[in-house]
């Protein structure tokens, strides 16, 4: 007669390994949401494990401590908030001026998406305690964008349609008057005052800059 093996035990209601990996950026994005709401110091994670109807012994499973946890938030929003280098290239054309614009328009609208607005704000509050957070979202988010516009200061000083001895330096300043003024602002509830129309803020930064960087 023939042994049959045991059947093996049901596994009913365990999480599958999406579902898990669900569960743990839901815990990142509601942990966020808490340490923006109270800040860091008075964020506990009893509260965190509490709004995520989970016990804090499986929070220390996925993290050593609170400080941890956070920064692992902070870092999912600014993943999440990446303009890629293809995207970069995708809106380049070659008029200089369009693709500045465009360039722009880009920042702004990843600066002011719902993640670009928690994580501008949670950076603003935290980085005096995690210095470490600002330098990750520039070094994630705003270098590619400074190396992408400096390679392309370079070919267009190439061919005499600019002169731009820093390209780098050039690519900060055009990124902080074109984009870091009015995203500031915006966060704050109000536009640049010499515009009621942010596109219109945009294309005159532009022409500013670019006529600095013409040949005379």
């Amino acid at each position: 007669m023939e042994k049959r093996l045991p059947k093996s035990r049901s596994r009913a209601g365990r999480p599958t390994a999406e579902q898990a990996e669900l569960r743990h950026l839901e815990l990142l994005d509601r942990a966020l949401d808490l340490f923006l709401k109270k800040g860091f110091e008075l964020t506990t994670l009893d509260a965190i494990a509490a709004a995520m109807h989970m016990t804090k012994r499986t929070i220390y499973g996925l993290y050593p401590n609170k400080e941890a946890l956070f920064k692992a938030a902070v870092q999912r929003a600014i993943d999440a908030n990446l303009v890629s280098i293809e995207k970069l290239q995708a809106i380049e054309t070659e008029d200089l001026e369009t693709t500045l614009i465009s360039v722009a328009r880009q920042r702004i609208e990843a600066f002011l998406s719902p993640t670009g607005i928690r994580l501008q704000r949670v950076i603003s509050a935290e980085s005096y305690r995690f210095p470490e957070i600002l330098t990750l979202a520039y070094k994630k988010g705003t270098k590619p964008v400074v190396d992408f516009l400096a390679d392309l200061f370079r070919r267009h000083t190439a061919t005499g349609a600019i002169q731009v001895e820093k390209p780098e330096t050039a690519a900060a300043v055009f990124l902080s008057m074109a984009v870091g003024g009015p995203a500031r602002g915006m966060l704050a509830g109000a536009l640049p005052e010499e515009s009621t129309n942010l596109d219109e803020h945009i294309k005159y930064c532009v022409k500013i800059f670019l006529d600095g960087m013409r040949h005379r």
